[in-house]
């Protein structure tokens, strides 16, 4: 709407401009307590959402841990430098022993003649062949054997090639297969076909292998792959032959601790938030954001009864989490390792349980608590999450109607005062024109 133009106070004296500011600060009141109301939406939103947030990654981290294959990790410990090892949690508890017949190797080429820094060796170009696969073309520029070394390692075709240099000034090329094997063969010719620098001297590549009891294992890298049901072995390059090797599978008590430590935080962290989000400093008279939710105050229950009520009326105590007077949820390390050493099989069903078994587990009910809360869908916050949204919006729309007609008000004042500024000018100039003539009728009477 186009503003008005005013004549501030020129006849009146007076303030107009001042005046019509403390009339609209009047009619602006309830756009004000609007406003004000939004504010508190907004901050209340903001504090649903990073509630929620919390909810949702307590669920995923809980779904991860809701199985049983999760608390029962396992670590491999070997009785060799030369071997390493890797244990899933399928892994058998036990030993697995082995003898390292050999490692692997790849193919290596290392041409006769042995140019100088300058000589031309591949004018024309190269070809190279990987494993058997599709021939590759090399472009060589200049065709040094500088320029052959950067063209064969800029290719990326699955090998390295590098220029020794000897005594006599002269160089050796050299190009190694990046992988290990006996299928790791490699040729490199000319591009029509010839021999490149009078041939190569090939070392073909090999597998490593290992003896378990009476067989023998094969592997085209020094790692072999589920070896035994959940279990990776590594040997290290140029491992010496015969090497006896003693790899013992254990429970990993400790990665397990690490697991619940990180449920227990994860909740404790949530149950602090809504303190904070739900709390009345009586000292201040301040109040959170949420003090008044009563469903964020309930989810703060539902938190404290995976702890406590399990479906057959079991607690966590047992291994060692529990609740204390000031509502926040304990973990006693040494309980739970305690109880882990003694009976790891209980321990894992009151841990791992699927959310299908008759007593779910610990981090299967956080899973189902905090997915109740923060489901994309069907959340409670969620929910509570979209009615304040719909909320702020309203009130957005509602101010923004009052800024029209707070704008039209102002208008509307602006052109009374205006006219009253006119009108006074009008009166005026009347009582200043009746004056004149009643000063003349004085004047000529008196003549």
């Amino acid at each position: 709407m186009a503003s008005t133009s005013s004549v501030s106070g020129l006849v009146s004296g007076l303030d107009t401009t001042t005046l019509i500011s403390q009339l609209m600060q009047v009619e602006a009141q309830p756009q004000t307590l609007l406003k004000n109301k939004l504010s508190t939406e907004k901050s209340t939103l903001s504090s649903l959402q990073g509630l929620n947030a919390k909810f949702a990654a307590l669920a995923t981290k809980a779904a991860d841990l809701a199985k049983a294959s999760a608390w029962t990790p396992a670590k491999a410990t070997s009785s060799s430098t030369y071997a390493t090892a890797n244990a899933a949690s399928t892994a058998a508890p036990g030993t697995f022993g082995f003898t390292v017949k050999q490692t692997a190797t790849a193919t290596q080429l290392s041409f006769s003649s042995t140019p100088k820094a300058t000589d031309v060796v591949a004018a024309g170009g190269l070809t190279l062949t990987v494993h058997g696969g599709t021939p590759i073309s090399i472009d060589t520029g200049d065709g040094t054997i500088g320029s052959v070394v950067a063209a064969i390692n800029t290719k990326g075709a699955g090998v390295t090639a590098t220029a020794l240099k000897l005594d006599d000034g002269s160089y050796r090329l050299r190009v190694v297969s990046d992988t290990t094997g006996a299928g790791s063969d490699v040729t490199l010719t000319q591009a029509d076909g010839s021999a490149l620098l009078g041939g190569a001297t090939a070392t073909a590549g090999r597998d490593a292998q290992i003896t378990v009891g009476a067989d023998t294992v094969s592997s085209s890298t020094n790692t072999f792959t589920g070896i035994s049901t959940g279990l990776d072995v590594t040997l290290a390059p140029g491992t010496p032959a015969n090497t006896a090797v003693d790899m013992t599978i254990t429970r990993d008590q400790s990665a397990a601790q690490t697991s619940l430590q990180g449920l227990v935080d994860a909740a404790n962290d949530l149950l602090t938030q809504i303190d904070t989000l739900t709390k009345y400093d009586a000292s201040t008279k301040t109040a959170g954001a949420l003090v008044a939710d009563a469903t964020v105050r309930s989810l703060r229950d539902r938190v404290l009864d995976t702890v406590t009520k399990a479906a057959d009326g079991s607690t966590m105590a047992s291994l060692g989490v529990q609740t204390d007077r000031y509502g926040k949820i304990v973990f006693d390390t040494a309980t739970f390792a305690k109880a882990y050493a003694a009976d790891p099989t209980s321990v894992v069903a009151k841990l791992g349980a699927a959310s299908t078994a008759t007593v779910p587990g610990f981090a299967s009910r956080l899973q189902a608590m905090a997915k109740a809360a923060s489901d994309s869908v069907s959340g409670t916050l969620t929910l509570s999450i979209q009615s304040r949204q719909s909320t702020v919006t309203s009130l957005q729309d509602r101010i923004d109607d009052w800024d029209t007609r707070l704008a039209a008000k102002k208008d509307a004042l602006t052109t009374q005062f205006t006219h009253l500024e006119v009108a006074l000018s009008k009166l005026q100039s009347q009582a200043s024109w009746l004056s004149g003539q009643i000063n003349s009728l004085s004047s000529s009477s008196s003549s």
